[in-house]
């Protein structure tokens, strides 16, 4: 497993963005440490055509009155709710993005600025209950082999007793790198 930290030389970048080709999965929130990540991961393989970010955004979680419906005995009944949830489902999940893009706008914005190649940029959402490992499904399911996370802020309690996103991600992750910076 690798951290990455923001704090490296210049002669280290240089050796990260060399050493580095393959698919990147590069999470991103509203979150200041989020917006550094980008920042640096754009500034670090900026110069690295091999490289390719997936900027990966997970939705807040599906409200529980879109998860199942209350069923039906007639199986055509119980068909046309089925049909009728995932339309629901769809359409919430559709307004999420629309109301949560600006965050994966911006960091593409953010790429752009970094002289990253837009051509080499894939953007995808992501919605669970559990951040971390919709997370390490994508990166699993998209054949990543780096996860790049900001480092959360958290408090005592979580530090004593874990829990954040990204220690969830440090102990589960097997198989691919994580880039964390602060």
């Amino acid at each position: 497993m690798f951290q990455q930290t923001a704090h490296t030389t210049e002669n280290e970048e240089q050796e990260a963005s060399r050493s580095v080709t393959g698919r990147i999965l590069l999470a991103v929130d509203e979150s200041e440490n989020s917006h550094r990540v980008v920042q640096y991961v754009g500034s670090l393989l900026s110069r690295t055509p091999d490289a390719v970010i997936t900027l990966f955004h997970v939705l807040k979680p599906m409200p529980r009155r879109f998860l199942e419906h209350g069923g039906s005995e007639n199986p055509a009944v119980e068909a046309q709710l089925s049909a009728q949830l995932r339309h629901e489902q769809d359409a919430w999940i559709q307004k999420e993005r629309e109301s949560e893009c600006h965050v994966l706008q911006q960091a593409c914005e953010t790429l752009t600025r970094s002289g990253f190649d837009m051509n080499r940029v894939t953007v995808k959402y992501g919605h669970d209950d559990d951040i971390a490992r919709n997370i390490l499904d994508e990166a699993r399911s998209g054949q990543h082999d780096t996860i790049a996370v900001g480092r959360q802020g958290i408090s005592r309690i979580k530090q004593l007793f874990g829990g954040g996103t990204t220690d969830h991600l440090l102990h589960a992750a097997k198989g691919v790198a994580i880039w964390v910076v602060a």
